[in-house]
């Protein structure tokens, strides 16, 4: 008999069930490709050596492509941990470096 009663297990198995990687996955594509785009329009904006325009109309429409292929990419990976890894960490060093840029004009 297994050390492990039933009811042990019984919430391990919630957190297996398919559909929660399906919604953690939409989730990071929806709200991380959302930060992701914007943190590459708002660091296009600042960083771009062009008319401030110019500037920030080239990152909004660069941040279209990237929210796109922030979605491809939570579907494409092998687990809901890569996908939101892949998507937040640049997200995160985009804000940061903004941040950086825009306290040194």
């Amino acid at each position: 008999m297994s050390s492990r009663s039933t009811a042990d297990a019984a919430p391990l198995a919630f957190w297996k069930r398919p559909w929660l990687g399906v919604l953690s996955r939409s989730l990071a594509a929806i709200f991380g490709g959302y930060a992701l785009a914007a943190s590459t329009g708002a660091l296009m904006a600042v960083a771009l050596p062009m008319a401030r325009s110019q500037a920030v109309l080239t990152g909004m429409l660069t941040a279209i492509v990237i929210c796109a292929c922030a979605a491809l990419w939570a579907f494409a990976v092998r687990s809901a941990w890569k996908a939101w890894w892949g998507i937040v960490t640049p997200a995160v060093l985009m804000a940061l470096a903004t941040w950086l840029l825009r306290g040194a004009a």
